[in-house]
């Protein structure tokens, strides 16, 4: 089994020397996504919601691309700048993943590249 770079201009490109992700046989593991506009690079304007709402449409572009979707993801390790933000992460979080939602664990962290307030990174099942 050999592994496969993925890579979309659907989704921020690397800010650094990493992929967007890797697919290794059925799975596809992904970098950790802030809230980069893809068409801009630069942080999207707003709060947590609207920072976790693009860093999901980011993951699901990236996903998209390596032949999976948000609905096949199996675990997410989510970092916030700020705890106290959970619940709005989470409400913004819950729209995504209604149903049958992945393992997940969620840390709050020092601090984020570009000041973002989120991060996400995912592992997902593939076709």
């Amino acid at each position: 089994m050999s592994k496969q770079i993925i890579q979309t201009d659907k989704a921020p490109a690397a800010i650094g020397p990493y992929s967007q992700a890797v697919r290794l046989g059925n799975l596809v593991f992904t970098a950790g996504q802030i809230p980069l506009d893809p068409a801009t690079g630069k942080l999207v304007e707003g709060g947590i919601e609207e920072q976790t709402r693009r860093v999901l449409e980011n993951l699901k572009a990236i996903l998209a691309e390596a032949g999976s979707s948000l609905d096949r993801v199996v675990k997410t390790t989510c970092f916030l700048a700020n705890l106290d933000d959970f619940a709005a992460f989470n409400s913004v979080y819950a729209t995504y993943f209604s149903e049958n939602p992945p393992a997940r664990s969620t840390f709050q962290v020092a601090k984020l590249p570009a000041g973002a307030l989120v991060e996400i990174e995912c592992i997902a099942e593939c076709e």
